[in-house]
């Protein structure tokens, strides 16, 4: 039986999907572009953009009852690839500042995005 996440503190969707769905073990959240849910704004520079993005993950993700923690792979999506290095150190902030493990993950660049906006992350988390 799945569940529909939803929460607040992170972007609504804006389309027809969901923020997130929990499957009871497995979490799949859709993809997180760095729009600040308090205001609709998004900031300019790809570091501030990757870490609205990861803040609005985690909202999902524990939304869901789940902690960065059991987060076990993200997808990054990226306007520009020459942007790597600084999205790698944002996202290694991140996840070390939650005392959590890296995930797996892909990165991958893409044309455009939602907003227009630098980056979007999706990711699975377990429930262990």
């Amino acid at each position: 039986m799945s569940r529909t996440i939803s929460t607040e503190h992170a972007p609504a969707a804006i389309g027809p999907y969901v923020q997130g769905v929990d499957l009871g073990s497995l979490v799949i959240t859709s993809g997180q572009i760095p729009v600040d849910p308090k205001t609709g704004l998004v900031a300019d520079d790809v570091t501030a953009q990757t870490r609205q993005s990861l803040s609005n993950l985690q909202a999902v993700v524990e939304a869901s009852g789940l902690k960065v923690a059991d987060i076990v792979k993200t997808t990054v999506f990226v306007k520009d690839l020459n942007d790597f290095a600084t999205v790698n150190a944002a996202y290694e902030a991140f996840f070390s500042e939650h005392n959590a493990p890296f995930p797996a993950r892909s990165c991958v660049e893409v044309a455009r995005l939602p907003k227009d906006v630098k980056i979007e992350i999706e990711a699975i988390a377990v429930r262990r």
